[in-house]
């Protein structure tokens, strides 16, 4: 007796899926969105790179008036504690006073040797967009400086938003700590104080001979304020 030959059973693709381990069909891993950082330092990180440092003066009859020589001259006095291999001056190109703000070069160098500017003087030029219009030499030098490493003001997710989940979950908004850290970087007076500590001074040996005296002496080494008020109605009498 012949064996019955098999029949081929067709099923459908979402059925043979079914039959399948769970694993076969199911998605290996899950994706989700970016997380905001805790932390505002993290989200708003304060870098230390160089930029350039610079004034926009106006030459008068080829030379420079003594607004634009005092203003060189501090940008030389303050590049002292810079370390900045030297300076750089740009005329406008194209500008209808281009000559006469070229002729000024030489008080310009005056006006820095007199602030102690030091290292190399770089000339150069820039465009200018509208000839027509007056436009300024640029004296700058490049020097280290402290920024945000972000843009404040950008706002990912709306704030009053009901339509998501992403305001109720009581995280830090984007923009929380950007203009604190904006802030902190522009009023550092050295930057390379974010890198690391300065040095410690020399402790003032009077006042520690004094202290040392009095515990000595067996009496309180510490300063005694003497605090007098006087009555509202008393004072201007």
């Amino acid at each position: 007796m012949s064996a019955k030959p098999a029949k081929s059973i067709h099923l459908p693709a979402a059925l043979l899926c079914g039959l399948l381990p769970l694993g076969a069909c199911s998605v290996d891993r899950a994706v989700t969105g970016s997380l905001i950082p805790e932390e505002y330092h993290a989200r708003h990180p304060i870098i230390l790179t160089e930029a350039p440092v610079s004034v926009e003066i106006f030459a008068t009859n080829g030379g420079l008036d003594r607004t634009a020589r005092d203003r060189v001259a501090v940008l030389a006095r303050e590049s002292q504690g810079d370390a900045s291999a030297g300076f750089e001056v740009l005329f406008p190109q194209g500008a209808f006073n281009e000559a006469q703000q070229r002729a000024a070069l030489p008080a310009i160098r005056g006006a820095l040797a007199s602030g102690g500017a030091k290292g190399y003087l770089g000339v150069g030029q820039y465009p200018v967009s509208n000839p027509s219009v007056a436009s300024p030499i640029r004296v700058s030098y490049r020097a280290l400086r402290a920024k945000v490493d972000s843009r404040c003001g950008e706002w990912p997710a709306d704030l009053a938003s009901g339509t998501s989940m992403e305001t109720m979950t009581n995280r830090p908004y984007w923009n929380m700590g950007c203009s604190y850290q904006n802030m902190l970087a522009t009023q550092i007076s050295d930057p390379r104080d974010f890198a690391s500590p300065r040095a410690v001074g020399n402790g003032d040996v009077e006042m520690r001979t004094r202290a040392i005296g009095k515990v000595r002496a067996g009496t309180d080494p510490g300063t005694v304020w003497i605090t007098k008020n006087s009555s509202i109605g008393s004072v201007g009498n």
